[in-house]
């Protein structure tokens, strides 16, 4: 039924009128709204129940009013969203593109990240000079095994040095260039490498074979070896330091005892290189110079320790060398032992009556003196001996 059709079809409302009728209604509402807002000193309190009361009433008509002006906005902001959903769907979409190689360098930065704070964490005991590179080239064969490192000569690098992975020994250099350098893997047919079982500590030679895991030949001891034992470099022959560590003790298919490389873990792309020589680079030549044994005038003066150490030292080799006079004054002090006079045999058996004189008599001086009896030679003294005792030692 319509509008039109019902009882109130014949009301005529007229327009001047109810526009009055609303003016006036918005102005009162005015008046009281301005009232409930002023405030100050000359508020009158007795209005105070009047405001408290329109505050009430007016509460939910206001939130009714402001009703359709949220539901407007929302729904323009709908319409809007709509209209423009295209154009964001494709700067969305820019933005992951963007993103993604984001993520994908911030990944491989955190790997990097991670194996150079591993790289860091290697040391060895004592401390060992190292410069880090990076695997540029892989030179690989039926048994050929080698790696070009960008490091060289300008860094200190030389032929023999030991080469180092994040998880452990990797090989050693055999060839260097002003910029380069070739390295050779424990895997290749020519490594040898001298090694010990961590848990015996037996000697044995780690050969290359070209196979992933070289064999552990040479073994010292029966039952020294079991699968399992953590291997280390022995530093055997002076090329590696000692406790480097190799791999793991692992039975092979053919019998043997083979060894599963730590360096095989990642791939060997970062490297260090240990600027080593020789054992001699390892102890400070100057601090194994004791103070009494430099130079003078260079030699640091010493403690009160070292100057009693060096008086202590100085007393038992007085005394050392008073107890070696004494007993050579002892030795010369034993008289000689007196030797038997000897006998000597009578020219003639005839008497002497009896024998003819001499028909030319000789002169005095070439008559042969009486013989006399030898006379044994006098000890030789004994001489010290020049062998100073060692402090510390028997006296």
């Amino acid at each position: 039924m319509a509008f039109r059709d019902g009882p109130f079809e014949n009301l005529k409302v007229p327009l001047a009128w109810t526009a009055a009728v609303v003016v006036v209604v918005g102005v009162a509402g005015a008046i009281l709204l301005l009232a409930g807002e002023r405030g100050g000193p000359a508020r009158d309190p007795g209005l105070a129940p009047v405001r408290a009361g329109f505050d009430a009433g007016a509460a939910p008509v206001g939130g009714v009013l402001a009703a359709p002006v949220r539901w407007t906005g929302d729904a323009v902001d709908y319409v809007k969203g709509y209209f423009f959903a295209v154009s964001e769907n494709r700067r969305l979409r820019q933005e992951i593109v963007e993103l993604n190689a984001w993520r994908d360098e911030a990944i491989a930065l955190k790997n990097l990240n991670a194996r150079y704070e591993q790289m860091l964490g290697v040391k060895t005991e004592p401390p060992i000079s190292m410069v880090t590179g990076v695997a540029i080239s892989d030179a690989r064969g039926p048994f050929a095994r080698a790696r070009l490192v960008n490091l060289g000569a300008g860094k200190g690098v030389k032929v023999g040095n030991p080469v180092l992975s994040e998880h452990g020994l990797v090989g050693r250099i055999v060839g260097v260039a002003p910029g380069a350098s070739r390295m050779l893997l424990l895997t290749d047919v020519a490594s040898r490498t001298p090694v010990l079982v961590e848990r015996t500590d037996a000697r044995a030679m780690l050969t290359g074979d070209g196979s992933g895991s070289p064999r552990l030949d040479y073994v010292r001891g029966q039952g020294s070896v079991q699968e399992g034992d953590r291997v280390l470099t022995s530093g055997d022959g002076g090329g590696f330091p000692r406790g480097l560590p190799v791999g793991v003790v692992a039975k092979g298919v053919d019998g043997s005892w083979r060894v599963k490389l730590f360096s095989d873990r990642t791939a060997i792309d970062y490297v260090r290189v240990l600027l080593f020589q020789d054992f001699g680079q390892l102890a400070d030549q100057n601090a194994l110079n004791a103070a009494p044994l430099a130079g003078l005038g260079t030699a640091p003066s010493p403690t009160p320790q070292q100057a009693a150490a060096i008086q202590d030292v100085a007393t038992r080799r007085a005394a050392a060398a008073a107890a070696t006079a004494e007993r050579v004054r002892a030795a010369n002090a034993v008289p000689p032992p007196v030797a038997a006079p000897v006998a000597t045999q009578p020219a003639a058996t005839q008497p002497a009556a009896a024998q003819p004189r001499a028909t030319s008599p000789r002169p005095a001086a070439a008559r042969p003196a009486p013989a006399r009896p030898a006379a044994t030679p006098p000890a030789e003294p004994v001489q010290p001996t020049t062998d100073t005792p060692t402090p510390g030692g028997p006296e």
